[in-house]
């Protein structure tokens, strides 16, 4: 009885285990971490609509790829050789962003968080301003001086801004991607204000161009200008949002979360339909029809019937 007693207390006794415990254990394990990566920070939902139409779009454009880079090699147009190129690489970006969502809110990764999201979303801006640099210069524009002039006025203004993000994160601190702990942070919403009221102040005088007088200075493309209203209405929206939530509002803090997941998780698709689809048809002809419907829909032709 005394031996009973005492074997417990013996120290180094064994313990064993079955092989299927242990297969158990592993797969709670690696069933946890996965559920930890899908739902960490802003939830699952958040994180399966941000992944899902990124993965298909990267999908999409590798199916795609072969024949893109054929039409491509045809067509020697400078310009949409090296869009596509950074269509590719921010779509990758993009991709990896949407994937570590998890990384916001991992101690220890903060700098590596930072450094994808600032790279990320410069990509994707540079990608808006030089699509509008390159429709305003006139449909499909080739050529290295066109290309040059373009890349240059959009990559320098892609630099101040980078510049000015990396002053706010690294300088004063400001946790400018990270989401998910102080929402009154003015300095932080006071920048996000400033971006999103230039960015719609473009997009609404170019709105507003195609109201007035100087109509015919601008392509005559109507998916140019659905386009443009669209990013329009997207940035009001996620200004609008960072004026709520600068002053504590949290509904203002819901809606730019759903601005930021929209445009992350659909900005490229639309970059795509917009500017590269029609170029990428097989056949010439048709593509010559679409620009000459588009020409006659926008009103281009009236006077040849006067």
């Amino acid at each position: 009885m005394r031996a009973l007693q005492e074997a417990p207390s013996q120290p180094g006794l064994p313990i064993s285990l079955s092989p299927g415990s242990n297969s158990t254990l592993g797969e709670g394990a690696s069933g946890s971490r996965f559920y930890s990566w899908l739902g960490e920070c802003h939830g699952a939902f958040h994180n399966i609509a941000l992944i899902v139409p990124s993965l298909l779009f990267v999908l999409y454009l590798a199916y795609q790829a072969r024949k893109s880079f054929s039409k491509l090699s045809h067509g020697r147009s400078y310009i949409m050789i090296a869009y596509y190129g950074c269509l590719w690489l921010v779509s990758l970006l993009n991709l990896a962003w949407c994937c570590l969502q998890a990384w916001e809110c991992t101690p220890g990764k903060e700098l590596a968080w930072n450094f994808l999201s600032l790279f990320t979303t410069s990509g994707m801006l540079f990608l808006e301003v030089s699509l509008l640099a390159f429709l305003i210069q006139g449909n499909y524009a080739s050529g290295l001086e066109a290309l040059t002039r373009t890349f240059v006025v959009s990559g320098v203004l892609v630099v101040l801004d980078i510049l000015l993000k990396a002053i706010y994160l690294f300088g004063f601190g400001i946790p400018l991607f990270v989401d998910n702990k102080d929402r009154t942070d003015r300095m932080k919403w006071d920048l996000w204000v400033v971006h999103r009221l230039v960015i719609t102040a473009i997009y609404g005088f170019i709105l507003f161009m195609y109201h007035s007088k100087w109509r015919e200075r601008l392509p005559a493309r109507p998916a140019f200008y659905k386009y443009t209203a669209v990013m329009f209405m997207l940035n009001i929206l996620a200004l609008f949002a960072c004026g709520l939530t600068g002053n504590g509002a949290g509904f203002g803090f819901w809606l730019y979360g759903a601005t930021v997941v929209c445009y992350h998780a659909l900005y490229l698709p639309l970059l795509y339909v917009t500017f590269l689809a029609d170029f990428f048809q097989e056949e010439d002809l048709h593509l010559e029809n679409v620009y000459y419907s588009e020409m006659k829909d926008a009103g281009f032709f009236d006077a040849d019937w006067e």
